[in-house]
Parts: structure tokens; C-alpha cells; sequence
């Protein structure tokens, strides 16, 4: 079940958001890694509600577009033999913020998806705000994704492998 154990992570040595960042600022404690995508253990469940892995989140967004966006993850997670989900916020610079920490507010939020059985990789980058598109819109390479946030996110593939996969969108 969900634990809506919201906390500060006592892992972050810099120091945390806190649950009271929120409060009365228009958004979500948006979860990063879903909450439904951790329901096999109550372990896992409750640390999905370290605040290390939520991010301020337009309400619309949130429990629209990407919740739509979890829910056919998990529907793939069923469909292949295993699935690397690479997901965060593109921070940029001269964001808004909110609460005492100062939490940043993302304009888009990304995922990188990589089915290591299918050798294919596919990544969404949408805007933190209401969306009634298709999903297939936001489709982008995994190249784009690393450009936009200056992160390697599937360092550890052979060169060759990453390098192709990377550059292309694919099917899933």
C-alpha cells in the first residue's frame, strides 16, 4: 500500500528538501520514480517518499502526462525481460523555486528508457505543465536527452551499442 511517508533523506550530506517546501506553493511532491512502481516491498515503497526523489511538479502535469507516461513503463516493464528507467529534472539555469530550500521548479522533466533483451532505447522529454497530447509527441532520442542535462546515462554499454542506440528512437 501507499505510505505518503513524505521525509527529508538523511543520505543527501547537503542537505535535503523538506515536505514543508510545498506547502501552499501550487505544486506536487512529485515523485520521480513512481510510487506504484515500487509496491513490491514495503522498503521500497517508503523510500519512494524521500524527498531526494520528488520534484515540484504542476499538479496537471503530474497526475496527467506523466502519470500516463509510469503507467505505460510499467505496462512495458510486463512486456520485456527487463528495463533500465533513467528519469530526473532538466535543471537550467534562472528557475523559479520554492519553499525555504529553495527547490527548484523544472520546466521539463525527462525519462530514458533502455530494454536491454530488444537492444532499444527510447526517452520522452515533457514540459512541467498540462498536456493533453499523445505521449509519441514527446519522443526523443537518448542523444537529446544527454545534451539537454550534460549526463552519460548508459556510460557502462560498449561504445558501439551505446552510440547507436542512443542516436535513434525506438519502438517499443
Amino acid at each position: 500500500n501507499r505510505t505518503n511517508d513524505y521525509r527529508e533523506d538523511p543520505s543527501v550530506s547537503s542537505g535535503s528538501a523538506s515536505p514543508y517546501d510545498y506547502i501552499n506553493s501550487g505544486y506536487d511532491r512529485g515523485h520521480l520514480a513512481s510510487a506504484e512502481s515500487m509496491s513490491k516491498n514495503y522498503t521500497a515503497m517508503s523510500e519512494s517518499f524521500y524527498m531526494s526523489n520528488m520534484s515540484p511538479q504542476d499538479p496537471s502535469f503530474n497526475r496527467g502526462i506523466w502519470k500516463k507516461l509510469e503507467s505505460l513503463i510499467r505496462k512495458w516493464v510486463n512486456e520485456y525481460d527487463k528495463l533500465y528507467v533513467v528519469t530526473g529534472p532538466i535543471l537550467e539555469s534562472n528557475l523559479q523555486s520554492i519553499g525555504s530550500n529553495k527547490v527548484s521548479i523544472p520546466k521539463y522533466f525527462f525519462k530514458a528508457i533502455y530494454s536491454i533483451s530488444e537492444k532499444k532505447m527510447i526517452g520522452f522529454i515533457i514540459p512541467n505543465e498540462k498536456s493533453d497530447d499523445n505521449l509519441s509527441k514527446y519522443k526523443v532520442s537518448i542523444d537529446n536527452i544527454e545534451n539537454r542535462t550534460g549526463f552519460n546515462l548508459f556510460e557502462a554499454l560498449e561504445d558501439e551499442i551505446e552510440t547507436k542506440l542512443e542516436s535513434t528512437i525506438s519502438e517499443f
